[in-house]
């Protein structure tokens, strides 16, 4: 790296060492095949290049027997030497591929956080959305894509009119119907995506995201006017529109396609052919390092960031496959666990409040390992709290076996964790989140 700096009979020197570093390896790949001649040549212009050095010949000397060893080299090296710029290439590619699935495999593994079940903690996917005159210029595009792994989606309208969405009746809310799609993620690994068709002035439009997207976030950002929630706004927006156009679409899930029955609901939005139906950014979700290493030697500790493989969940084998999913862990074997609501107060008697996230208990204590435990329990910022749903319901218990754990998420309301599909098991523990290395936003630096 820094040859400049040497004089010019070191840099010989070394020149001459790396040629001897070159015979050395055509002797011991190619000696039973070289007639009594070649061999005679090779060692003989070997050893006048090493009686040279040794007897600390200056530049030009050194320079004349390395020339005469190359010209032998050339001789007698076959596919030894000289090696072609290809050859070198496809060797150098073999090695840095084998040290790196060395070390994925057995130290460090690089993850993507895929949804924001994790969040606030660790960030899936997450959106910016853009009012009309906001939307980023080139530049802006191409800073975003870089710092923030930004990917920019827009839906112009094919007609003038009112903006509708097709809808499925879902007990007593109303749910935006997709049909999910196979796709390429980064061209070549294959993904899926789900397709939302909107319709204006009696034309249809669609927008593709990935499946792992929550896009019904941007809908409600957009849509949900002064109702609490997109559900609220699609009932209220039905009630009101009575009655509701109606259709069948083909809807695609779980690999089967299906026609279904939907009512196109308005969004409460009248736009110009051309103009944006909405415009916002996928920020891509935290990339981060996986330590494999330490729990060969430690076992997981109760509050650590937990990565595990689904492969040999029941509940999540046949809908997952065998990914990779990260919670944080909360239980070990022998623990208990339960989710308890705070009193609403003296004047109800001290009666549960259901209003909201509760907080988690360990062995009948509030559970202590991690800044999250207590924001949860606080209600602190971002975070929402612990919901009694599945196996943690109202006034349900968990016991954990051995050789298993239990993990949830951080955002409780929005993952699908231990409450739902059970319990991980222990030999499928992958290892703890180590460094967020993309974006480059605050949470740049080692995982909490």
């Amino acid at each position: 790296m820094f040859g400049f700096f040497l004089s010019e009979e070191k840099k010989m020197r070394q020149h001459a060492a790396n040629w001897l570093e070159v015979a050395d390896r055509v002797w011991h790949y190619r000696r039973d095949l070289l007639t009594a001649t070649q061999s005679q040549s090779l060692q003989s212009a070997v050893g006048d290049l090493k009686q040279r050095l040794k007897e600390k010949a200056d530049a030009s000397r050194l320079k004349l027997a390395a020339e005469a060893l190359e010209r032998v080299l050339r001789a007698v090296g076959g596919r030894v030497y000289p090696t072609t710029s290809l050859a070198e290439n496809v060797e150098f590619l073999l090695v840095a591929a084998i040290v790196i699935l060395g070390i994925r495999a057995y130290f460090v593994q690089p993850f993507k956080i895929p949804t924001n079940s994790m969040w606030p903690s660790y960030y899936g996917m997450t959106h910016e959305l853009f009012r009309p005159g906001d939307e980023p210029g080139v530049l802006r595009k191409v800073a975003r894509f870089a710092t923030l792994g930004a990917t920019h989606y827009s839906l112009a309208a094919p007609a003038d009119g009112e903006v509708l969405v097709p809808v499925l009746p879902m007990f007593r809310n109303l749910r935006v119907a997709y049909a999910d799609k196979p796709g390429r993620s980064m061209v070549v690994f294959p993904s899926v995506n789900r397709e939302y068709t909107f319709s204006v002035g009696g034309q249809l439009t669609t927008l593709t995201v990935p499946a792992d997207f929550d896009f019904e976030r941007v809908l409600e950002e957009a849509f949900k006017g002064r109702e609490p929630s997109l559900a609220a706004a699609l009932n209220a927006s039905a009630e009101k529109n009575q009655p509701l156009e109606t259709s069948t679409i083909n809807i695609r899930s779980g690999g089967r396609q299906v026609a279904e029955r939907v009512y196109w609901v308005p969004l409460g939005k009248t736009v110009k052919r051309g103009e944006p139906i909405l415009s916002f950014d996928i920020l891509t979700g935290d990339l981060l390092f996986v330590d494999r290493f330490s729990y060969n030697f430690v076992p997981p500790k109760v509050g650590s960031g937990f990565v595990f493989k689904t492969g040999n969940i029941p509940d999540l084998k046949n809908d997952e496959g065998d990914k990779y999913f990260i919670k944080r862990l909360v239980g070990v074997p022998g623990d208990t666990l339960e989710i308890r609501q705070p009193a609403a107060g003296a004047r109800d008697g001290g009666a549960p409040d259901r209003s909201g996230g509760g907080q988690l208990f360990r062995n009948g204590k509030p559970i202590e390992g991690s800044e999250a435990f207590a924001a949860n329990a606080r209600k602190e910022g971002l975070y929402p709290g612990y919901t009694n749903e599945g196996l943690l319901g109202v006034g349900k218990v968990m016991s954990v076996p051995a050789h298993s754990y239990v993990a949830l998420g951080d955002n409780s309301p929005r993952s699908k964790d231990s409450r739902f599909w059970g319990y991980v098991p222990e030999k499928d523990v992958v290892g703890r989140p180590l460094f967020i290395y993309y974006p480059l936003t605050k949470r740049w630096g080692p995982a909490r």
